[in-house]
């Protein structure tokens, strides 16, 4: 089911890393995904019972993300 929250919510919602960028509503090729998707970093966090979880610990990174590791 498609993430479903006021407008005005999603105007003042940001992602919480430093650049604080604005969010949208599902991931690419998925716009129905129980997520909000940061439109800089491209973190998702999930949306639980309807409630974002902006947490950096509980987003997931996206695929490409390079984090340096070996």
């Amino acid at each position: 089911m498609p993430v479903e929250l006021d407008q005005r919510l999603l105007d003042i919602l940001a992602c919480p890393s430093d650049d604080h960028a604005p969010l949208r509503v599902g991931r690419a090729g998925d716009p129905d995904a129980d997520v909000l998707t940061c439109t800089s970093c491209g973190r998702e966090y999930p949306v639980t019972d309807g409630i974002p979880v902006l947490l950096l610990d509980e987003a997931t990174e996206p695929a490409g993300d390079v984090t340096g590791e070996q």
